[in-house]
């Protein structure tokens, strides 16, 4: 039996983690759960799992949820900063799996390697903005476990193999919903147009990251620091199927791919019982179903894809800075305040005013981040007035 705590319960990946854990009582229990605002759906996941401990993200919250829950349901319940990094650090747990969407997902991820837990990573920001710091804190091999489809992609076709004997990862993106959408049109897209994903049902955040490309280069920032490897071995494709989720080059020029259904409960459950398999009931792989096609990425068309590959060179703070902006342009353009084609000016600019700080603190990450978040935030109100 594995003992669980859920680090964004409430979100699509949290979601799906829960789905899965369900299909097997016998082998997972969950300990704690963290959500933020959803107070309706953390009820009904209370009702189901049975937690010893919930957080939310303020007191007023707190206070709502244990009104709404009945005296049967006997379980504490806290909040905030301090709350996560409890439900991160809780002494039965024995796995964490960290779902929470930005940077507030950093310090409890941070907390539950220091304390020994296995972590089942979903949150890009603990490696985008802290992946010094996280693999630093690692305690052993394989305490962090992907769980998004590239990343378990290549953590399985890496199993066994010699890391002298890698040449290349090629991570694939499916393009998103505007891969074949003639760059001028880009200006007209509406948020519900970029929250149409082709392939994958995700949050709001990573649709528009997927929808501009940005998403394939914090991707590319995660594998740097997963697999301890330089940007240089990184290579991207687009692949619109997502039925390759990554591919690995090896130095005598074979290539090895991974190949399935998109589908997140795949990688979920291999990483929550890791190294064995589960038998998850999904529809099988139809090969015969559709061509396999690779292109190469449009930098141009998708400039974010470019600023992140910068940010990944350029290193230190930067990446920070990177995701900060990125966070705050989405927001902007969600509420229709700025257009899709000014997501990546709003992260141009607040790049180009950094000056990246290369020994990375907590201290110095959480500082960045805010400084980007107001930069843009000043980037946007200017640009309205105009």
């Amino acid at each position: 039996m594995k003992y669980l705590s859920v680090l964004g319960s409430t979100g699509s990946v949290g979601r799906q983690s829960l789905d899965t854990i369900s299909l097997f009582p016998e082998r997972f229990k969950i300990i704690a759960l963290a959500a933020g605002k959803n107070l309706s759906l953390l009820k009904t996941q209370i009702k189901k799992f049975h937690p010893q401990l919930v957080c939310v993200m303020n007191k007023e919250l707190a206070r709502a949820l244990s009104l709404n829950l009945s005296k049967n349901n006997v379980l504490r319940i806290v909040y905030g900063e301090s709350g996560y990094e409890e439900v991160a650090t809780f002494p039965e747990v024995d796995m964490v799996i960290s779902a929470m969407v930005g940077i507030s997902g950093l310090k409890p991820t941070l907390a539950a390697i220091q304390a020994g837990k296995t972590v089942v990573l979903a949150n890009k920001e603990s490696l985008v903005a802290g992946g010094a710091l996280i693999i630093s804190a690692l305690r052993r091999k394989n305490q962090i476990l992907p769980i998004d489809s590239e990343h378990s992609a290549i953590f399985q076709l890496l199993h066994n193999q010699e890391k002298a004997h890698l040449k290349r990862i090629i991570l694939t993106a499916s393009g998103g919903p505007f891969w074949s959408l003639p760059q001028e049109k880009l200006g007209k897209v509406t948020p519900e147009m970029a929250l149409k994903h082709p392939r994958w049902s995700m949050g709001v955040r990573i649709s528009v990251d997927s929808a501009t490309l940005m998403n394939k280069g914090l991707e590319a920032i995660e594998a740097k620091w997963l697999f301890n490897v330089p940007l240089s071995q990184i290579d991207i494709l687009i692949h619109p199927q997502s039925i390759v989720h990554s591919l690995i080059e090896l130095t005598d020029g074979a290539i090895m791919a991974h190949f399935g259904v998109p589908d997140m409960h795949l990688p979920i459950a291999f990483a929550l019982n890791y190294p064995e398999r589960l038998p998850i009931n999904i529809s099988p792989l139809n090969l015969f179903s559709q061509p396999l096609t690779f292109f190469p990425p449009d930098f141009k068309k998708f400039p974010c894809l470019h600023l992140a590959l910068e940010a990944a060179k350029i290193g230190g703070t930067m990446p920070t800075v990177l995701n900060a902006a990125d966070e705050i342009a989405i927001e902007a353009f969600l509420k229709r305040k700025i257009r899709f084609t000014d997501i990546p000016k709003v992260i141009n600019v607040v790049m180009d005013r950094h000056n990246s700080i290369d020994a990375v603190s907590l201290e110095a990450i959480l500082t960045a981040d805010q400084w980007a978040r107001n930069e843009a935030k000043r980037w946007i109100e200017r640009h309205l007035e105009v």
